[in-house]
């Protein structure tokens, strides 16, 4: 599944060609995505300009004068940048046409994604009201992180992929954040000092910095919007390595199941 990384890298190929741009038509082959594509949203978009774009959580925001529009990748999607003329294959259910006949398209094979409108404050669309901050911004830092963990046992891992506490970290960065932490990721995430909180927040943030710099990571078939791959994966410390050695201690890097999703970390390393 496309995380944070993934779709801020998205988000940058996109917004040079979309951000002032006057939308001519929009396209729907296959409404049926995780939610209905709207049905009147060729008549909401035509002839209207698009007034910036930004991410919030893994949603991409597609700003214009009278609403937004929401964008989300699910498992498998991707948006690429293709131009006028480009035959639709099988997968490709939604394009955004541009004055100029350049276009915006979604290719989603597993359609677990969305393309939503919302007329409102987007602030307050029930999929973003009540998320927590963004790990890349001023609001996350360890005095945060402490202070909304004094009252969660649950383990640490699990606690920062909660979207209610902080957006954005998935199950790949939140396994490579935690090792260069030093945590162990079956902590209780109460029994963390204010100091590892301080690490693990710098830690994130670190961590989330590098993969959008690589582009992110290239899992499944997710790829970008100019249809290339990320390269973040080739710097996993433990992410997948199942039996390999630590890259820092050479210990064995094991592999455990929590909440329906792999774990991967450095019983030396991390405690």
């Amino acid at each position: 599944m496309p995380e944070l990384p993934e779709v801020e890298t998205t988000l940058r190929g996109i917004a040079p060609h979309l951000s002032q741009r006057r939308v001519a038509d929009v396209v729907v082959r296959n409404p049926k995505l995780r939610w209905p594509i709207p049905k009147d949203l060729p008549n909401l978009l035509r002839g209207h300009v698009i007034r910036g774009l930004r991410r919030r959580a893994k949603y991409l925001l597609i700003e214009f004068e009278h609403g937004t529009l929401i964008l989300h990748l699910g498992m498998s999607g991707s948006l690429r940048i293709q131009q006028p003329g480009t035959p639709a294959e099988k997968h490709d259910h939604f394009d955004l046409v541009l004055e100029g006949g350049q276009l915006m398209r979604l290719r989603d094979p597993r359609r677990f994604g969305a393309v939503l409108w919302h007329a409102g404050d987007i602030a307050e669309h029930p999929l973003l009201a009540a998320l927590g901050p963004e790990p890349l911004g001023p609001d996350f830092n360890g005095e945060y992180l402490h202070l909304a963990t004094r009252s969660r046992s649950a383990a640490i891992k699990m606690t920062i992929m909660d979207s209610h506490l902080v957006v954005g970290v998935g199950n790949i960065y939140a396994n490579e954040s935690l090792f260069r932490a030093g945590i162990r990721p079956q902590l209780a995430a109460n029994k963390l000092s204010l100091p590892r909180c301080r690490r693990l927040a710098q830690n994130i943030k670190e961590v989330l910095l590098e993969a959008i710099t690589q582009g992110g990571s290239t899992l499944r078939d997710f790829v970008h919007s100019n249809g290339s791959s990320g390269y973040f994966q080739q710097s996993y410390f433990v992410y997948g390595r199942t039996g390999e050695p630590c890259r820092v201690c050479g210990s064995i890097i094991k592999q455990i199941r929590q909440g329906q999703r792999s774990t991967f970390y450095c019983p030396a390393c991390q405690r």
